[in-house]
């Protein structure tokens, strides 16, 4: 179990060396380079718990203008080791969003250390497209992501080509970016 700061810590160097080093996330770069993107955890180790955090920082996002604020990183570092229970918490906090009224305003992306699409094995590494440190909800402004896929000529190539690439980078390759989380 590592602290909050490590835990912040590993998904930012998990950030910059594979999301935005592989470019698995086309959009992130300029978020990054303006510091827009907000990291938080929550020590909650119950669902209820990462849920209040959650709304915090839902509210606190949507109440800042995108320039200061594009996106929140909400990490969270006990609890939900279990892919499943981390699953059933990400669909609580989406239909949070939609009880907000804030569908079509925030999306909730997630990512686990143990994320296996269905169809493959475990160890196939391109589950690591969705795999991050640790159990992380992502609050994305829709406005954004609609601004950024229109600025990209075909983002729903994105999917496959970052399977390319993990292919070519293979298991020693996602090693060595070394973006695992530290004890």
């Amino acid at each position: 179990m590592a602290d909050a700061a490590q835990a912040v810590e590993d998904t930012r160097r998990w950030l910059e060396r594979a999301v935005v080093g592989l470019n698995l996330c086309p959009f992130a770069k300029a978020v990054l380079a303006k510091h827009q993107e907000h990291f938080s955890t929550s020590q909650a180790q119950d669902a209820a718990g990462v849920l209040d955090d959650f709304a915090r920082e839902l509210d606190a996002l949507v109440a800042l203008p995108a320039s200061e604020r594009d996106t929140t990183l909400l990490v969270l570092p006990q609890g939900f080791d279990d892919f499943l229970a981390f699953h059933d918490l990400t669909l609580r906090a989406e239909r949070l969003v939609r009880k907000r009224g804030l569908e079509g305003v925030v999306q909730v992306a997630s990512f686990h250390p143990r994320f296996v699409f269905a169809g493959t094995e475990e160890d196939d590494i391109t589950n690591f497209t969705n795999r991050a440190p640790w159990p992380t909800l992502h609050l994305l402004r829709e406005e954004s992501i609609d601004r950024a896929v229109a600025a990209f000529p075909d983002a729903a190539a994105i999917y496959e080509a970052n399977m390319d690439t993990l292919r070519r980078l293979g298991p020693d390759g996602w090693r060595a970016l070394d973006v695992g989380a530290r004890p």
